[in-house]
């Protein structure tokens, strides 16, 4: 008993607080945005924060592609593991669906892809990608970008730095001061590049400038990396969304693709995804393939099944790949419609701003231009919830909200010089 006792005494006199270090992390700026709103009993409340479709009435949306897709599939996917680098079938038709099916990378198999958990795990994976095999090189992000980014490539242990792309003034493309700050990067920098319906901007280059940023990374010999989120959410064509894409590859880049499904499919839960990686031969072709599935096997090990055969099924079965075609089409619409009606709402107001931009602008998100602290008005006086950048999502918008959210604009506005 006594022993006993002096190694009681002992174990608690010496114990030790494993975690005292730990200090509670920020809350993510956008999916802080959502528990803020959820807390809100105001019954006109508006959440124009995380970017997830929404019906005209504002209800989440599974596509009707995807429930024929669930109906094909069920009852005949089994539950083994997927391969380390997940479903090849997947793979191949993701790389054709943002490099073109003719293309010579394509056809002489000279991409390297595995599957990923949609658009933030394949970022991860060439981050780390990057951190190994080009650790000398930084890798270039936009003014603005997505915030995710930065975490990311801080995570991988990369150098970051930045490069112009948004004109605050005009609520446009930053060309002059992109092509300067592409031009005076070190040689062989890894610059990130949205490949439409930029994020959190809604700003894409023109097709001529496309062909001009390609034709200075070709002089300065930078490395392209496309994050490929939008594809057909931009302008209801997958085709026309990717011809950033395959202007560089025209050029002859060796370019590489984060793919995400989330958005175009709304998968937002499954997290299908793929990256991809042109190379110059097969043989680099298969090692750069080792590389990456061994980075995905210390994290995560294999990528999920369901989704992946979701998608394989629809962008295989051309009845499901026509109605996926024109469901994306009625999402772009309804959110062009909302691009109309809010710019119009306010207009109508009195507003003596400019806002052009909110309908030049493309994809589900519209830079505002509106400060933090007409953003902080419109969550305390109006409980509209958006990212203090001013970013909205506008599918976020219906046509019963948007007459209030025109006005509570206008009302934090109009004494703005």
């Amino acid at each position: 008993m006594a022993t006993f006792m002096v190694r009681k005494r002992w174990f608690s006199g010496s114990s030790i607080d494993w975690w005292e270090c730990v200090k509670p992390a920020a809350k993510d700026p956008i999916f802080a945005i959502t528990e803020a709103f959820l807390a809100d009993d105001c019954p006109s409340k508006i959440n124009l924060g995380v970017g997830t479709y929404r019906d005209e009435k504002g209800r989440p949306v599974i596509l009707e592609c995807v429930r024929r897709a669930e109906a094909k599939i069920g009852g005949v996917q089994t539950m083994e593991y997927l391969p380390i680098g997940g479903d090849p079938k997947l793979v191949q038709e993701t790389i054709k669906l943002a490099y073109g099916e003719n293309s010579d990378a394509v056809k002489e198999n000279r991409v390297a892809g595995i599957q990923a958990l949609s658009g933030t795990g394949s970022c991860r994976l060439f981050a780390e990608f990057q951190r190994r095999f080009r650790p000398e090189s930084p890798m270039y992000l936009p003014i603005p970008t997505w915030s995710n980014h930065h975490n990311i490539w801080r995570d991988a242990h990369v150098t970051q730095r930045t490069f112009h792309y948004y004109h605050y003034q005009s609520k446009g493309l930053d060309f002059p001061k992109l092509m300067e700050d592409v031009k005076n990067a070190p040689d062989s920098s890894f610059f990130l590049l949205h490949a439409c319906a930029h994020n959190p901007t809604g700003v894409d280059p023109s097709e001529e400038q496309w062909k001009e940023i390609s034709h200075l990374f070709k002089v300065k010999k930078h490395f392209p990396f496309f994050d490929v989120a939008y594809q057909g959410f931009a302008s209801g064509d997958p085709e026309k969304d990717a011809r950033g894409i395959r202007i560089f590859l025209e050029d002859g880049h060796k370019i590489a693709c984060a793919h995400s499904f989330s958005k175009i499919m709304g998968l937002y839960g499954l997290r299908v995804g793929c990256l991809s990686i042109v190379c110059k031969d097969a043989e680099q072709t298969a090692a750069v393939k080792s590389q990456l599935q061994q980075i995905a096997r210390s994290i995560y090990s294999n990528p999920p099944v369901h989704g992946a055969l979701l998608v394989y099924t629809i962008l295989t079965d051309p009845e499901l790949r026509s109605l996926w075609l024109e469901e994306l089409k009625v999402m772009v619409s309804r959110i062009n419609e909302m691009r109309n009606l809010l710019r119009k709402n306010i207009e109508n107001f009195g507003s003596l701003h400019n806002w052009e931009h909110i309908t030049n602008q493309i994809g589900m998100f519209c830079y505002t231009g509106l400060s933090p602290e007409q953003v902080d008005r419109l969550v305390n006086e109006f409980h509209v919830y958006m990212t203090r950048s001013g970013r909205i999502s506008m599918a976020g918008i219906t046509p019963a909200s948007v007459d209030y959210l025109a006005k509570a604009i206008h009302v934090v506005t109009k004494h703005d010089s």
